[in-house]
């Protein structure tokens, strides 16, 4: 069957097409994007206003469209973050659902960590062992651990590269002091939770997932993704440290230029760096491994996983 899943997240509003079926690896047909940056439209007051609630409506609408048109039996449509932590959610869904027919389904933090392990399991397999899975969207950090399909443990936490960005970072080049200040932040977030997966026991294999790990493992000389989906791509926490003061000291405009990364993203990509490199330093993580697969994969696997046996 051909499914559609639409992620509304705190960058980008993501429609996936798939050809998928039980027992399979879905295999992508189309892909359509339009980035939003919800988590940026947000006002003092943590709403989403009129103007940002209309450019959703309009993304929203433009992707069902496609969704139509590419022949989608059914499309999975969820948000993330920017949504769930919007004082005025309610009314956007509410204006969503009227206007496009779009009942979004609003994942809470811990739903998008696992959902995101439910992925990096199933591409990585039962030999990878204990998983340790690290994911860096636009508003939130997922953090999840376990040997099985379900997490043993699963966080979400307020670190997204674009709230960060927007919260801490507002020179361009940030401000020596606004970096110390936000790596303070970071790292005792970060800290908090570290004891509870420790108890677990130290994970067989470390991945992660998100745009931001997948630029930061290719300026640090990861494969190009041309080069396919199953070539190896690593990160070292080594060359994360020697990188961050490098992105400290560029502009946005300089950042566009290392390879791999997006105009859309440059802006984002130290607070995300700020992320990465806590969360490997504060985990004892040496190397990790970059995941093809993330949450809209994970949406889509659950949602294969419950369709009746034919």
């Amino acid at each position: 069957m051909r499914l559609g899943v639409l992620d509304v997240g705190s960058n980008t509003v993501h429609l996936l097409v798939v050809d998928a079926h039980p027992g399979a690896r879905p295999l992508p047909a189309h892909s359509h994007k339009a980035e939003l940056r919800l988590a940026e439209l947000l006002d003092t007051d943590g709403a989403i206003g009129p103007a940002g609630i209309d450019k959703l409506v309009a993304v929203i609408t433009d992707a069902v469209q496609a969704a139509e048109d590419k022949g989608c039996e059914d499309v999975l449509p969820f948000a993330t973050s920017a949504v769930r932590e919007a004082t005025n959610a309610d009314q956007v869904l509410a204006r969503v659902r009227e206007e496009t027919g779009v009942d979004l389904a609003v994942l809470t933090g811990a739903e998008e960590a696992r959902l995101t392990f439910l992925a990096a399991r199933r591409w990585f397999g039962w030999s990878s062992g204990r998983l340790l899975v690290l994911d860096i969207g636009g508003g939130s950090l997922e953090i999840a651990y376990g040997i099985d399909e379900e997490p043993d443990i699963a966080v979400s936490l307020p670190l997204g590269a674009g709230r960060l960005t927007a919260g801490w970072l507002p020179g361009d080049p940030p401000d020596p002091l606004d970096v110390k200040a936000l790596r303070r932040h970071v790292r005792a977030q970060v800290a908090r939770t570290v004891g509870a997966f420790n108890r677990s026991g130290s994970p067989d294999h470390v991945v992660a997932t998100s745009k931001t790990f997948k630029q930061l493992a290719r300026i640090a000389g990861a494969a190009r993704s041309a080069e396919g989906l199953y070539v190896q791509r690593d990160l070292s926490r080594k060359s994360l440290e020697e990188w961050v003061p490098k992105l400290a000291a560029m502009t946005a405009a300089q950042r566009e230029d290392l390879p791999g990364v997006s105009e859309g993203r440059a802006l984002q990509l130290l607070a995300g760096a700020l992320v990465a490199e806590g969360a490997m330093d504060l985990f004892g993580v040496d190397v990790l491994e970059i995941c093809p697969w993330a949450l809209r994969e994970g949406v889509i696997l659950r949602r294969l996983d419950h369709l009746p046996e034919s």
